[in-house]
């Protein structure tokens, strides 16, 4: 049995088997899953998981060099907006004294964010039900 990192063993599969620019999807319970595409539903009732639970362990376990957020994030969903920014860049990991790692935030449209999950190696779909919290992180390099 593990000891340390992600328990859920779908999970911590995808991210031993990511190479640098991979990437997975961390999505909010409505977001459309591709056809084709693996799915890990951890979804038990509305809000459980939170998407910030799943990010937070999945950051923890995984070397993150970029997140792709939707647009429409800024305008609809401010909480989830900002748990990214704080988490993701440096001056707030430091303030906050996580163990968050700096990443390049970009933006697109949510039907670009949609196209691009077509490419993902996976969609781990979240109990969260706020509008657009969702997010691509796409697999930095580790070198020890």
């Amino acid at each position: 049995m593990k000891k340390h990192g992600i328990l859920n063993s779908h999970i911590s599969k995808v991210l031993s088997d990511l190479g640098h620019t991979d990437y997975i999807v961390v999505a909010d319970a409505g977001l459309p899953i591709p056809e084709g595409v693996t799915k890990i539903d951890l979804a038990l009732k509305w809000g459980v998981p939170s998407f910030q639970d799943v990010v937070d362990v999945i950051a923890a376990d995984m070397v993150i060099e970029k997140v792709t957020l939707a647009e429409e994030m800024k305008q609809e969903n401010d909480e989830a907006l900002q748990y990214i920014i704080r988490t993701f860049t440096k001056e707030e990991s430091e303030n906050s004294q996580t163990t968050a790692q700096t990443a390049a935030i970009e933006f697109c449209s949510h039907e670009q964010f949609k196209e691009l999950t077509r490419h993902a190696k996976v969609v781990i779909r979240t109990g969260e039900a706020k509008p657009f919290a969702n997010c691509i992180l796409q697999a930095g390099v580790y070198f020890g």
